[in-house]
């Protein structure tokens, strides 16, 4: 859908210092929690787990799963802390739901048990992984309040699940669409973007691809949180804080492609830009 009306902007320019600063500090989070040494760029590889007890270099124990969900079965010497309580022996992870992980302690390493798109997977990190180690920071577009967007939402009558692609080839992931999220762009195009929930009740998280994707941003997706809206239903839709999710980084991630209707065609340029592990520009 595209018209011609007037951008509405959710900042009024002659704030942009305050605008700036409080971007920075949202930015400046984002980097921390992404150089976290437990966090996506400590993932030393990606385990898809069988009925075949199974042995990783880079994790204790034989890790399989079946019917009654994930087991790891530890030898005599290894332990694993979960919780805070030392694991030894068999222990059954059980099954886990969709998109859910679990989290044990196993020296420096953390082991991250979970499911995607409906298979068990096992995935170490390690806080010395090379990945992390190397990183510096994430390049960005200068924040800018003309792409800090008064949009509004729409809800659909019922809930829609949505089945979109992953990073991963061959994977789907199935999510609830609440509604859309209708904006207009700086050049005077009006579009939709279909929108799942967000982490917080009410709001909501929105993937997206556009002109600058493979070119300035990461060709796959970008990610953009939308909180919940007013009485009136509008919310704002501040790409200045378009993120790369974690396949942006690693081949080790599991992320959800846009559905095809949030393709934008025009160019925005704000936000988080392609890596400097993908041969971004600084």
């Amino acid at each position: 859908m595209t018209t011609t009306q007037e951008p509405t902007t959710a900042h009024d320019p002659a704030g942009t210092e305050e605008f700036t600063r409080e971007w920075e500090e949202w930015h400046a989070a984002g980097q921390r929690a992404l150089a976290d040494p437990h966090g996506f760029l400590a993932v030393t590889s990606l385990h898809w787990l069988d009925a075949e007890p199974t042995r990783f270099p880079d994790a204790p124990g034989a890790w399989s799963t079946g019917p009654d969900g994930v087991r790891v079965e530890l030898d005599e010497g290894e332990e694993l802390l979960l919780d805070g309580e030392p694991v030894r022996g068999r222990y059954d992870f059980g099954v886990l739901p969709e998109r859910a992980s679990r989290y044990a302690t196993a020296g420096e390493a953390v082991i991250e048990v979970a499911k995607r798109g409906g298979h068990d997977i096992v995935r170490p990190r390690h806080p010395d992984n090379p990945l992390l180690r190397a990183f510096t920071r994430t390049p960005t577009y200068a924040p800018d309040p003309r792409w800090a967007l008064t949009g509004r939402y729409l809800p659909f009558e019922e809930p829609r699940p949505v089945t979109v692609g992953a990073a991963v080839e061959g994977l789907q992931h199935v999510y609830d669409a609440p509604g859309e999220i209708e904006f207009t762009l700086p050049d005077g195009g009006t579009h939709r973007l279909t929108a799942f929930n967000g982490f917080r009740p009410g709001t909501f998280h929105v993937l997206f691809t556009d002109a600058t994707s493979g070119v300035t941003t990461y060709a796959a997706n970008r990610s953009l949180s939308i909180d919940e809206p007013d009485a009136q239903g509008r919310v704002t839709v501040d790409f200045n804080r378009a993120t790369n999710l974690p396949c942006a980084y690693t081949d080790l991630a599991t992320c959800p492609l846009p559905p095809a209707e949030n393709r934008l065609p025009a160019a925005v340029e704000a936000g988080e830009r392609i890596p400097l592990e993908r041969g971004g520009q600084p």
